[in-house]
């Protein structure tokens, strides 16, 4: 075993340029901790908003939140994971995008024998986010309508097939023709192009003028108004990302005007902070995924050295579904 493993690293914010991958020392884990060997990372919008500042981090900083692997050696006091299990993990602080690592274990959870080290990577921080807005930040029925943004990116159609798995309705959105008919394959019942339509007018047509139950946008200020204007009276706007920029600040009185809106913006590691929290929402994401409510389509692969390519394609938008880095 290599004392060292090849690590990507910003000494900087800015472009796909500041991505380094460098030789990082890896050390025994300390109590709480586990060493895994990587299998798979995946790819996600907050290494963007982390290489680019808009989540300012301390540097120099290894970049990634989330990876599957083999446990090598497991700190006192571990005592869910062995060394030799198979893991996967979204958890802070980042460094996934690594050959190996030592961190906390708390968020680190056993992977079951029937899910891939690449289907894990691509699914945990995505999948654990839709089962955090399913089940944790609205209440949410059979037969209730959701409206979601970026359908056919890998958040989106984890989210389709979800919806359609516990008989929720949802209307999706997309930027290409092809994009929407990706939703629809995955579970959406309806998906709407932003480029060619107007989204909140079409989703008032489709819901006969009352609007849905709840929003889930991780789109950010392109969406942020026609989002409010597609909700019904006390519906729940669900900020949880910023693809297009970060939403301008907001006059709250405008959520009395639209019809007692609620609006919360949740990040998936406020959820997780709790080991037995993390440990039961990763649960029910690998039992959606064994049951095959959920499949993750990964559509984009690239090896760790190629990650500013990765980057690239994620941040103009010219992905689908999930990416994978190969260490």
């Amino acid at each position: 075993m290599s004392d060292t493993a090849r690590t990507v690293v910003i000494h900087e914010v800015g472009g796909p340029e500041v991505l380094r991958l460098e030789d990082r020392p890896l050390g025994e884990p300390g109590p709480g901790e586990v060493r895994i060997r990587h299998h798979a990372c995946g790819l996600n919008f907050i290494d963007i908003y982390q290489r680019t500042g808009l989540y300012p981090m301390e540097l120099p900083h290894a970049l990634g939140m989330e990876a599957a692997g083999v446990i090598e050696a497991v700190g006192e006091g571990v005592t869910h994971l062995q060394p030799g299990d198979r893991a996967a993990y979204a958890a802070s602080p980042s460094g996934a995008y690594a050959e190996a690592r030592v961190m906390p274990a708390a968020q680190v959870c056993p992977l079951p024998e029937g899910i891939e080290f690449e289907t894990a990577a691509a699914a945990m921080l995505k999948g654990m986010t839709v089962e955090y807005l399913f089940h944790r930040t609205t209440s949410l029925h059979r037969g209730d309508t959701v409206l979601f943004h970026a359908a056919a990116g890998g958040v989106g159609l984890i989210a389709c097939q979800w919806a359609k798995s516990e008989g929720i309705k949802l209307i999706g959105t997309a930027g290409t023709d092809e994009k929407c008919d990706l939703a629809l394959a995955h579970g959406a019942a309806t998906c709407i192009n932003y480029r060619t339509e107007d989204f909140a007018a079409r989703v008032r047509d489709l819901t006969k003028g009352e609007g849905v139950d709840a929003v889930m946008d991780a789109v950010g200020a392109d969406t942020f108004e026609g989002s409010l204007d597609s909700l019904k009276p006390l519906g729940m706007m669900i900020s949880f990302g910023n693809a297009s920029g970060p939403v301008p600040p907001v006059n709250i009185g405008i959520l009395g005007q639209k019809g007692s809106l609620k609006i919360t913006r949740p990040t998936l590691f406020t959820h997780i902070s709790r080991h037995e929290t993390c440990q039961a929402m990763a649960r029910r994401l690998f039992g959606k995924i064994t049951g095959s409510e959920v499949k993750i389509r990964i559509d984009q692969h690239f090896p760790l050295e190629a990650v500013a390519d990765a980057h690239r394609a994620l941040e103009a938008r010219q992905t689908t579904g999930s990416t994978v880095l190969t260490p």
